[in-house]
């Protein structure tokens, strides 16, 4: 790598990423049902069918892996808190699932690894999906609830705490597009769960903030929408893509209002009296994660339904996931939040890593093409510093592979390899690339 710690101002802090449901295994614990099991066990939505039973078993394997995070020249853990493990039904307390985020901070304030925990990265209880899950108004209080239970156990030894992971994921992906659980198709569905997961995002800032916590935020992903051509149409049809991924979220946490782009679909399908809703949604944030993989072209679909947009590929080298490599994007989006919402709020690179097609030869994993792909996104990071945006830490996902969702167990993110017959952990030429660049 080209780039080194160095770069960056003192004190940036460098860190990994995972998510409890993906790592963890969750069929032990005392963890309940989500709706990610029933939707992985629904023929057709996930890759063989495969689910997150056993995962990493980061369960049982939490001190090796806090390892290699120590052992890498870490500084941050970013880890979440499954909602299932704490409360298997979403209300009722599994003291086995505090017990473990207990072990799990206490090991990484052990190893001198900064806590940076999200609460929800999308493992909804199988009891609260029964209910409508995040069509439900109800579940934003009962998240409230969970806040309030898990951080009361882990809040004093946390450095920073995210509501929400990637709420686009939570509805638009999960009820418009249907490719997450609970797999719906339904734009009145998507118009509630876009605006009940902001509000459960709300509430749990107000319940911390009432119980003393400090410093939360929440994780917002980003994508890069560009319009196709220089048509009109194409160019409507990326603000359109815009305003409803990237603008949606932020906007109504900083401005208590919706794009207009987005409203043009969604507004007779909102929930009732959701203005009301919007000084609660809007609290100021101490910092704001950001997450960045890759770039949309877009163009008008003449003759479709709302949105009417269609993704045109594009000609740059991609990941394992199909996704064009563009670190330019990173760059855009940490100086557009900072000039367009946030002015100097600390933000932070919460995601940002590619797939890749990783083979264990030799008892080694030699993936350059991931080297660089971070170094190019360390280096945006940079410049965006140097333009002005208070950039305060960078988290690379993942740390290890792991359960990528609908696909299953095949797209590799992790700098270190996973072995998912044996599970044995090999970390790869990026992780020691990415250890020699923290040691500079």
């Amino acid at each position: 790598m080209t780039i080194s710690r160095s770069d960056f101002p003192p004190g940036f802090v460098f860190g990994a990423a995972t998510a409890a449901y993906q790592i963890e295994g969750h069929s032990f614990g005392g963890a309940g049902s989500t709706h990610w099991d029933t939707f992985a066990a629904t023929p057709g939505n996930v890759v063989r069918a495969e689910n997150g039973a056993v995962a990493c078993d980061h369960y049982h394997r939490w001190e090796a892996d806090l390892d290699l995070l120590r052992d890498g020249g870490f500084d941050a853990y970013r880890f979440s808190t499954s909602w299932a493990r704490v409360m298997p039904d979403g209300v009722t307390v599994n003291p086995e699932g505090l017990d473990f985020y207990d072990r799990l901070v206490d090991g990484m304030l052990a190893r001198g690894l900064k806590p940076f925990q999200t609460l929800y990265h999308w493992e909804l209880p199988s009891a609260l999906a029964d209910t409508g899950g995040w069509t439900n108004r109800d579940t934003a209080e009962r998240f409230g609830d969970f806040t309030q239970v898990i951080t009361a156990r882990i809040g004093d030894r946390v450095a920073s705490i995210a509501t929400i992971n990637e709420p686009w994921c939570v509805a638009y992906l999960s009820h418009f597009i249907g490719a997450h659980a609970p797999g719906q198709r339904d734009i009145r569905a998507t118009a509630r769960a876009m605006h009940h997961i902001l509000l459960a995002h709300g509430i749990a800032v107000d319940r911390m903030r009432g119980m003393g916590q400090k410093n939360l935020g929440i994780v917002l992903n980003f994508d890069r929408a560009l319009p196709a051509t220089g048509a009109p149409a194409d160019q409507a049809a990326a603000a359109t893509q815009d305003a409803i991924f990237n603008r949606w979220f932020i906007e109504a946490i900083t401005k208590r209002t919706y794009p207009a782009e987005a409203m043009a679909g969604f507004a007779p399908h909102m929930p009732a009296h959701w203005q009301d809703d919007m000084t609660q949604i809007g609290q100021p944030l101490d910092w704001l994660g950001i997450n960045y993989y890759t770039r949309h072209l877009c163009a008008a679909d003449p003759g479709a339904p709302w949105p009417a947009i269609r993704d045109v590929e594009g000609t740059l080298p991609k990941t394992q996931m199909g996704w064009e490599i563009f670190p330019d994007g990173l760059h855009h989006f940490l100086t557009r939040m900072s000039r367009d919402y946030v002015g100097d709020l600390p933000l932070y690179v919460t995601e940002n890593g590619m797939a890749w097609p990783d083979l264990v030869e030799n008892g080694a994993v030699y993936d350059p093409d991931r080297s660089a792909f971070i170094d190019g996104h360390l280096e945006a990071t940079r410049r965006a510093i140097a333009d002005g945006a208070n950039v305060q830490g960078f988290f690379y996902w993942s740390l290890m592979d792991n359960y990528e969702w609908a696909l299953g167990y095949e797209k590799r993110f992790g700098i270190v390899h996973v072995d998912f017959e044996t599970l044995k952990r090999t970390p790869k030429a990026s992780y020691h690339a990415l250890k020699s660049a923290l040691s500079r």
